[in-house]
């Protein structure tokens, strides 16, 4: 639990213009905190879209997307930072 950090993916085969979703476990998110991801490292640049979503107390969601035609195997590395933020 770190308020920035790297997480590398696994390098399962992620299909053409298909999302997946998996959860960040971290004790220092709050439900209000706002949540920053990019594509940091390895990879086809470009070929990713990635989103974080749904902070919720101790952990948030990232979205990773394959932006391209074919299908990418790559242990892309992530980049996170956590903003302490409250609720307007």
């Amino acid at each position: 639990s770190k308020l920035c950090g790297t997480i590398t993916l696994n390098g399962a085969a992620l299909a053409a213009a298909t999302i997946v979703t998996f959860t960040v476990t971290n004790t220092l998110v709050a439900a209000t905190d706002v949540i920053h991801v990019q594509h940091d490292t390895v990879g086809t640049i470009g070929g990713y879209t990635v989103m974080p979503n749904t902070s919720a107390a101790g952990s948030f969601k990232i979205s990773v997307r394959n932006n391209t035609a074919g299908s990418l195997s790559e242990a892309i590395v992530l980049r996170f930072a956590v903003i302490k933020a409250v609720a307007a």
